[in-house]
């Protein structure tokens, strides 16, 4: 890095010697000082990028004085190292602060706010904040149409480089939203996202789980002797015992439970499907094993008074937060590379069907997946109520006697 040369008391009395147009002033790494015959003193910063030279007005001494001149020679810098023309950015900075709906960002934020309403606030959350993480940093401030595809690819290539490849692959679905509502509505006249590509392929991981009896009575043991706070405890006990989504337990409310009946009534849109499922599918139902309802009996003292069922204990008008299940797990010993919260849907799916013998097709129903029925069918329109309240209570029972020890030697079906 080049010495600064100038000090403010040189600049002070620099004056542009009679007969020239003006003298410069050298600060090093493209930084000058023009010096006027009418004492003007204005900030330049020189650079060159894809091979031309450029020049950019860093504004006027003193009211930029020395030191903050050089930070914005800092800042250019850092900006050609990147890759970016600072003078470019400046262009669509000042476009982003007029307002004129044509950079990333606005688009971007036009994207979400149409499709929000469609969106789980996890999912959403997630989007927000992949886009401030990986993707306005570098393409915010770029009026969209403006954006080729080596440029994009670059700014992809940065996510891959760091190893995050689940992460590419939702950055760059995000990307083909934001260019898709730039074309409807006119801010673009093709998706460029089609273009990009040559990136090494995520391998797609199960959610780790034991599947293995003896296993999982040592960690329902554990759970039961958890000594954390009494809704965690509840929570954790009913995570394995009724294996739905995590954003489901964590978001059971009062209102979804009939506790005289044993039956969780879990609303289209808080499942996980696709927006038109959420708002037209039939909710999901979750029958309650009398283990289940005991434990939620005993919640109503603690949190009954409020809409949830597993408040957080910041604001109880909020669930509890995803990672407070996975930090109780790893303080009873389960990191998340043994077991998950999410893991348990796969525990239950594996002991059911190869130990309790019980019809995949129920499982399934139950898990809330969509399977195909003996026709075909892209859905089976089959509920299994009779046959999934049966099961509930099997599993249940089941775990307690896992839990007592008394069928650790149960062998799996034969393959």
């Amino acid at each position: 890095m080049a010495a600064n040369l100038l000090t403010d008391s040189a600049i002070k009395v620099e004056k542009c010697p009679i007969g020239q147009k003006l003298t410069k002033l050298n600060d090093g790494e493209g930084l000058t000082l023009e010096v006027m015959p009418t004492g003007a003193k204005l900030w330049r910063y020189r650079y060159r990028f894809n091979g031309k030279q450029n020049r950019l007005s860093l504004g006027k001494y003193p009211e930029v004085s020395l030191k903050s001149a050089r930070a914005r020679r800092d800042e250019a810098n850092g900006q050609v190292a990147e890759g970016r023309d600072p003078s470019q950015v400046r262009k669509t900075t000042k476009r982003m602060a007029n307002g004129t709906g044509d950079t990333f960002a606005e688009i971007a934020a036009a994207m979400i706010k149409v499709k929000a309403g469609g969106w789980s606030q996890e999912h959403l959350d997630r989007t927000n904040s992949l886009l401030k993480r990986d993707l306005l940093p570098s393409l915010g401030h770029r009026v969209l149409r403006e954006i080729d595809v080596p440029e994009l690819g670059s700014v992809l290539r940065l996510i891959e480089d760091r190893g995050a490849l689940e992460a590419l692959v939702k950055a760059r679905a995000v990307c083909s939203l934001v260019w898709t509502h730039a074309i409807q509505t006119g801010k673009a006249k093709e998706n460029i996202t089609r273009d990009v590509g040559g990136f090494k392929k995520a391998v797609t991981k199960s959610y780790p789980a034991i599947t293995e009896p003896e296993q999982f009575s040592q960690l329902l043991r554990a759970i039961d002797a958890y000594h954390g706070g009494l809704i965690v405890k509840a929570a954790l006990r009913l995570a394995p015992m009724l294996f739905q989504r995590p954003t489901e337990l964590r978001g059971m409310a009062w209102s979804e439970l009939d506790l005289e009946a044993g039956m969780w009534t879990i609303a289209s849109a808080r499942m996980k499907r696709t927006k038109a499922g959420k708002e037209n599918g039939a909710p999901h139902l979750v029958p309650l094993p009398v283990q289940a309802v005991a434990i939620l009996q005993a919640m109503q003292p603690i949190t009954g008074g409020g809409a949830l069922v597993f408040r957080s204990e910041r604001s109880h008008d909020r669930p509890m937060s995803e990672n407070t299940l996975r930090v109780a797990l790893m303080a009873l010993g389960y990191p998340p590379e043994v077991q998950t919260v999410h893991g348990f849907r796969a525990t239950a799916r594996t002991i059911l069907a190869e130990v309790l013998e019980i019809d995949p097709l129920v499982i399934e129903q139950q898990l809330a997946h969509a399977v195909k029925d003996t026709l075909g069918r892209a859905y089976n329109r089959t509920s299994y109520m009779p046959q999934r309240k049966a099961m509930m209570q099997k599993w249940a029972n089941y775990l307690d006697a896992l839990k007592s020890e008394k069928v650790i030697q149960l062998k799996r079906k034969a393959a």
